[in-house]
């Protein structure tokens, strides 16, 4: 089996519109949560908090190729096009038949999916439609539009696993790669912020709703006054890409892909298992060829729901004991569901680079049926060279991905 290397990364989120921007805020233990005044008018809505992301330059990408894309493709066309420059991807690479994309989104444009339908149900009349607007409510709308406007030749496919896709994404690249079918990829997921998405999980009352007023304040993962999460904005990508072809184009490395697992709990449509997850990093392990004692940090999905960080802790404890460090980074730039594993996995790396672990976010009082792992509460220096990355998604569907610092 070939190796898988991190040679490139992008990141949008609410605390900047760079890698460098996220790293800054979670220094500085910033909240991006903001309340939302403009969904007041969605009836029934109860959560009025989001972790909006600014959109910048949007109008250097030509219009033709704009046309197309809607918000979450946007923002995952400026991650993608960070990866590339700090991967150093020359055109000919980028366009050969050996450079792939995988990407993935919890579905298409939301914003552009109640356009589409309030359109059509206005009049019933279809050809009010946007010629543009099937592609923008298309569930593999990021893939194809960062794949059209980067001229990408290899393999193009897309990740549908709501809050797993991305880091479902960057296993499939680890595969492609590892079995010889791709040299390299570019991998990850966006998501865009929308009452209609928020109202989701609000149905399911999954969401916060008690900290409107307090917006920095929640989300609060493994805290006892967790009430739900927060839904946030953004995309990641990584640059997957096979060792030896790094090293013979002298591109830089930022850590190596050694395991990956995802698997069905095959239990509940909506409620997390523990038993699932459980599985899901003993099989990640495996596959890395590690013992639990290998680890140096797990960077938890813990959104702050209130069944899924138990049974994430109690998961994590069952494998790994209370001896590795554990954080959530859904405190500073909420949850960003379908981006969420690469643009958390693009900090983790940062981490090991830095030998820091920075705190989950609003944990002031650890939930005492969280209390089974050792919680980061304050920054931790320590020499990180492997890190899990958890994502698990509605339909039981869980993802575990392990990178460690590059071992020659």
């Amino acid at each position: 089996m070939k190796r898988v290397v991190i040679t490139g990364r992008g990141v949008v989120s609410a605390l900047g519109s760079d890698l460098s921007s996220l790293m800054e805020g979670l220094s500085e233990g910033k909240s991006s949560v903001k309340a939302m005044p403009d969904w007041e008018g969605y009836k029934g809505l109860r959560s009025l908090l989001g972790a909006p992301a600014e959109l910048q330059n949007e109008k250097e990408i030509p219009r033709k190729a704009r046309r197309s894309m809607g918000r979450l493709s946007l923002f995952g066309v400026k991650a993608a096009e960070q990866a590339i420059r700090d991967g150093k991807v020359d055109e000919n690479l980028l366009t050969s038949n050996r450079f792939g994309c995988v990407m993935g989104s919890t579905m298409g444009g939301a914003g552009d999916f109640l356009e589409a339908f309030s359109t059509i149900l206005r009049n019933y009349d279809i050809s009010e439609l946007s010629s543009m607007s099937f592609f923008k409510c298309l569930s593999h709308t990021v893939t194809m539009n960062v794949a059209q406007y980067l001229g990408i030749k290899g393999y193009v496919m897309a990740a549908s696993a709501a809050c797993a896709s991305s880091l479902q994404a960057l296993g499939l690249g680890y595969e492609l790669i590892r079995s010889g079918r791709q040299d390299v990829l570019l991998c990850g997921g966006a998501e865009e912020l929308h009452p209609i998405v928020t109202g989701t999980f609000d149905i399911l009352y999954a969401t916060s709703t008690h900290y409107n007023e307090t917006p920095s304040l929640s989300p609060r993962p493994f805290d006892k006054k967790r009430d739900g999460l927060v839904c946030g904005e953004g995309a990641g990508v990584l640059l997957l890409e096979e060792y030896e072809h790094a090293i013979n184009r002298g591109a830089p490395i930022y850590g190596e892909v050694i395991g990956y697992s995802t698997c069905g709990s095959g239990t509940h449509v909506s409620q997390s298992s523990r038993e699932g997850m459980r599985a899901c990093m003993k099989d990640a392990l495996k596959d890395a060829q590690l013992n639990p004692e290998d680890v140096d940090y797990v960077s938890a999905h813990a959104t702050a729901t209130l069944q899924g960080d138990q049974a994430e802790a109690a998961a994590i404890g069952d494998v790994f004991g209370g001896q590795v460090p554990v954080s959530s980074l859904k405190g500073y730039i909420g949850h960003t569901l379908g981006a969420s594993g690469a643009i958390e996995l693009a900090a983790s790396l940062e981490m090991i680079a830095q030998s820091i672990i920075y705190p989950t976010l609003n944990l002031y009082d650890i939930d005492p049926q969280c209390n089974q792992i050792t919680h980061v509460m304050k920054p931790l220096k320590k020499d990180i060279r492997v890190v899990v990355k958890n994502c698990f998604a509605f339909g039981g569907i869980n993802a575990a991905l392990i990178v460690r610092k590059l071992n020659n």
